[in-house]
């Protein structure tokens, strides 16, 4: 079954088609409010991780969870990449959290060894984990938190070592290339597998990595591939913050050695391909060592293009509409109860109007959702088996018809997460990836959703018949997780809302970026004419 909300504004001129949008910004953004917050962005290290692999070491991820006010449950917020072959990570991925001085936070770091592509935990060593708050990061000295990792009795686990920093509110991104001439030869049977990595510089004096590049077997003059990086990320948009750049040699085995480093500015590289550009390599030890030691080679910035980002709210603004499509699963294993018995001849339908009315689907706003829903309960028959690709396809029609950027399509499916056609779900995924498109799946019930999981790419991008999807276009969110049990119904409702929304605006971007689609202009704001009553005295 499925429902479209009508929103109660009007169609924009020119826009014909038939689908509905969503009427304003401020029906999407659900959890605007007044209260202020700071956006800090959390880097995590650890060091002397346990080695949980016998003929290499760990290949550790962090996972970390928060825990909201008067709410026992532990939810997951975000995953690192993994790292292989070390016990010290130093994790590129950031967690980006708001931060309100006036609240509590508790945070949980859990570590674990990947031993496969799963995005089950379970199916992975447990290393350990960290307890504490956002506020004993944001307080602690330098904002820097170093803390024992623990939950393995008799185990010394290790350390962690939580940074936060203030995020700036720069939006733009430097697209650069670079390469490197005669750097030192570091394998015996080879030359080197070099790689850079790059720091920002703190207040303390301290770095936190930003980038890695890939890695280009066996040269002394690598040229990497150009990379896009946020200006935040590589300065915070300070213009003036060093920047310092490691040089390495790659190691199966994860012991990279070290060639030399140099250091820069976001002021420096943004000169471009000049003479300004162009870097020695210096090993410190080797200088110290060598009285004729010049270098260990040199890098060249070869490019540097600064792109402003754009916003979701830009493309909003320039009249990109958001439709909304609500999918019910009736079959007989869930109350809330696609597949069901249809009228008058009971014939079996995935894809049915819930209003009744195929030729006009549209319902006003979530209410006429709600009543169209309540309706069909009265006339439809709960029944099986539980199939998501034909909604999906249902939306991927629409969607397929607009690609210019003016549309772009939410489905909703509600369901017990019992799934019977998977295989059949998953091409129709890979295949809606290329379209203007995001799907929401909220699980109802106590099932295990492991389904659900797999179709959410958050860490393993879905695949079908060797296919991976173009981007990750699938958010899950499990109901049960919000419901709370202090009895406080508005917030944790607030936060279901929040998180069912989370990944659209990223979602909505990526597939803007790939397409390269910008947003139109905002439309000058309406000046009403000024009426001047003109009388004699």
């Amino acid at each position: 079954m499925f429902g479209l909300e009508k929103p109660a504004g009007q169609q924009k001129p020119g826009r014909s088609g038939g689908f509905p949008n969503m009427a304003s910004v401020g029906d999407f953004n659900v959890l605007s409010s007044s209260i202020p917050a700071t956006k800090v962005e959390l880097s995590v290290s650890c060091r002397n991780l346990l080695d949980r692999d016998t003929f290499s070491k760990s290949d550790p991820i962090c996972v970390l969870y928060t825990q909201a006010i008067g709410n026992k449950e532990w939810r997951e917020f975000g995953r690192t990449e993994v790292i292989d072959n070390t016990l010290n990570p130093d994790f590129v991925r950031k967690f980006i959290m708001d931060y309100f001085f006036e609240e509590r936070e508790n945070l949980r770091f859990d570590f674990y060894d990947v031993d496969s592509k799963s995005p089950n935990l379970s199916k992975h060593d447990f290393l350990g984990q960290m307890f504490c708050t956002l506020g004993e990061i944001v307080g602690s000295q330098g904002s820097r938190l170093e803390k024992s990792i623990v939950g393995i009795p008799g185990k010394k686990c290790g350390t962690v070592i939580v940074t936060a920093e203030e995020l700036g509110c720069c939006r733009d991104s430097v697209l650069m290339q670079f390469c490197a001439n005669k750097l030192d030869k570091k394998d015996f049977f080879g030359k080197s597998d070099p790689f850079l990595v790059f720091h920002r510089s703190n207040e303390d004096g301290s770095f936190t990595i930003c980038h890695k590049t890939e890695v280009v077997k066996n040269t002394l003059n690598p040229v990497w591939q150009a990379f896009k990086i946020s200006v935040r990320a590589l300065c915070n948009g300070d213009y003036d913050r060093t920047i310092k750049v490691e040089v390495y040699d790659w190691d199966r085995d994860g012991s990279h050695d070290f060639i030399g480093e140099f250091t820069t500015s976001y002021r420096e590289l943004s000169r471009g391909q000049s003479q300004f550009n162009v870097y020695e390599v210096i090993n410190p030890k080797k200088k110290g060592k060598k009285k004729k030691y010049i270098n260990s080679g040199t890098v060249t910035l070869l490019s540097f293009l600064i792109e402003t980002e754009v916003s979701f709210l830009d493309y909003i603004k320039g009249g990109t509409q958001i439709n909304f499509t609500v999918a019910i699963d009736f079959t007989a294993s869930n109350a809330l109860g696609f597949g069901a018995r249809l009228p008058p001849d009971g014939r079996v339908s995935h894809e049915f109007a819930l209003n009744g009315n195929p030729q006009n689907p549209y319902c006003h706003g979530i209410d006429g959702v709600m009543e169209a829903y309540y309706r069909s309960l009265k006339s439809v028959q709960l029944y099986g088996p539980t199939n998501f690709a034909p909604v999906i396809n249902h939306v991927a029609r629409y969607a397929a018809s607009v690609k210019d950027g003016s549309q772009y399509f939410v489905l909703l499916i509600i369901t017990d997460g019992v799934i019977s056609d998977m295989a059949q779900t998953k091409e129709s995924i890979v295949n809606a990836s290329k379209l203007p498109m995001s799907i929401i799946i909220v699980g109802v019930g106590p099932a295990e959703f492991d389904a659900m999981e797999e179709l959410d790419g958050d860490v393993v991008r879905i695949s079908s018949r060797g296919k991976f999807a173009e981007r990750d276009i699938v958010q899950f969110v499990p109901f049960r997780d919000y419901i709370d049990r202090s009895g406080n119904h508005v917030l944790s409702m607030a936060r279901l809302a929040k998180d069912v929304l989370a990944e659209i605006p990223e979602q909505f971007l990526s597939y803007m970026r790939v397409r390269g689609i910008k947003p139109s202009p905002a439309p000058p704001p309406y000046t009403p004419p000024i009426h001047v009553l003109q009388t004699q005295i």
